[in-house]
């Protein structure tokens, strides 16, 4: 899977603007905050996905077990 397609087509430039954007929203003082709790919240996806994938396996393996 590919994590975040729509990042390949950004370049320097845009990612500037955005970066400055944040910077004006959020200041300085936030941005470590905010980094801290959008690095949580994937985390979290992730290991709620994880744990998907791990109950499909195994009613894969109860089923072909049958």
């Amino acid at each position: 899977m590919n994590e975040l397609l729509f990042i390949g087509n950004l370049g320097t430039g845009e990612i500037i603007i955005i970066a400055i954007i944040v910077l004006l929203l959020f200041g300085g003082k936030k941005i470590p905050e905010l980094m801290k709790g959008i690095g949580k919240g994937v985390k979290n996806f992730k290991d709620g996905v994880k744990g998907l994938e791990d109950d499909i396996k195994i009613d894969d393996n109860d089923t072909t077990k049958k």
